[in-house]
């Protein structure tokens, strides 16, 4: 039997993005809806991106074979 060819999740690659030093960056939760609410220094802070744990990036990098 011939093996499969492993594939890179998209769904990850939609979702985090790598710099070239390595890093994997991801976006802040609560931003889709209920923002009027939150001040406008809250909602600026929520556009940056926060770098992940070392834990998860190994989780990360595993599903991401390509």
């Amino acid at each position: 039997m011939k093996k499969g060819k492993p594939k890179t999740r998209k769904s990850i690659l939609k979702r985090f993005k790598i710099t070239k030093s390595g890093k994997i960056l991801r976006r802040l939760v609560g931003q889709m809806h209920y923002r009027a609410k939150n001040s406008a220094e809250k909602r600026r802070k929520l556009r940056r991106l926060k770098e992940l744990s070392k834990a998860e990036v190994k989780k990360i990098k595993k599903s991401l074979t390509y």
